[in-house]
């Protein structure tokens, strides 16, 4: 056999064998964590959990995940309504301009961003203004944080779109706007829609910059312009200040094992979704 081609096989083999190391490596870490969360988790998770609001010794994590899934929703909403016309700006009418690729600059740098500045942000313009924390900019901080993840995905999604279709329709007399919506958007759909949903998944769990916005309570609210319950938050505060509690210590370990499931339900469908666009 050519010995050139001996090398590149054992080589090849090589490589693929640190490739598959690493992934290993990777997974097996996530499985100890989610068996851990398991273990931990599952004893006290019961409907209690889900029904009954925080208190000072026992109680639930009733009003936390209402917090959470309002300040989530409403950030979410914000943000891939402001994301998907950014983004659309980018793809169809910004192009390679100085302005569109500053823009893009800007989006990269906010990707990357620590989520605690963009709390400290959020805090020194709206917390300090209003006097007090809030919901409103709980849901204002995660927004900022979901907004460039659904910029870049909805850009990345029409530039995927083919020339040739907008060509079409222009061709038929369609107006701008109209082959934006009825042609761009309908080919890039799927792709949008996952982008919020890894999105959404992303900020669900954030807990920096709402220690600096909606702080907690052990309340149940439904006012967003006072302190906001949330999930990260009471999962901190039951790990740290509260860890001398047993109970609490135990109810961080379910709302840890909840919060884990929402991101993984999240991800599942935005996977999904994309295979079927596939």
């Amino acid at each position: 056999m050519n010995p050139v081609y001996q090398r590149r096989r054992r080589l090849n083999r090589f490589v693929m064998v640190l490739c598959l190391s690493a992934a290993l490596f990777g997974i097996a870490w996530l499985l100890m964590i989610l068996v851990s969360l398991l273990i931990e988790g599952l004893p006290a998770l019961s409907p209690s959990v889900f029904f009954e609001r925080t208190r000072m010794s026992d109680g639930g994590l009733g009003n936390a995940i209402l917090g959470s899934l309002v300040m989530t929703a409403l950030a979410t909403a914000g943000g891939s309504i402001v994301g998907i016309a950014a983004g659309t700006w980018l793809a169809e009418y910004g192009g390679r301009s100085h302005l569109a690729n500053t823009i893009r600059f800007i989006n990269d740098v906010l990707l990357s961003a620590p989520s605690i500045i963009i709390g400290l942000y959020i805090y020194a313009i709206i917390v300090l203004p209003m006097g007090h924390f809030s919901g409103w900019a709980g849901a204002a901080s995660l927004m900022v944080l979901i907004i460039p993840v659904v910029i870049r995905s909805t850009e990345d999604m029409l530039l995927l779109v083919p020339g040739t279709l907008r060509e079409a329709a222009s061709a038929l007399g369609a107006h701008r706007w109209w082959v934006v919506i009825r042609v761009c958007y309908t080919g890039a759909r799927a792709g949008i829609i996952t982008g919020i949903l890894l999105g959404c998944a992303r900020i669900s769990g954030e807990t920096a910059p709402l220690l600096f916005t909606a702080l907690n309570s052990n309340q149940w609210v439904f006012n967003l312009n006072s302190e906001m319950p949330n999930l990260p938050m009471v999962l901190y505060q039951n790990m740290t200040i509260n860890s001398f509690i047993p109970a609490k210590v135990e109810l961080a370990w379910t709302g840890a094992l909840i919060l884990t499931a929402a991101v993984l339900i999240l991800n599942i469908l935005a996977r999904v979704i994309s295979a079927r666009k596939g």
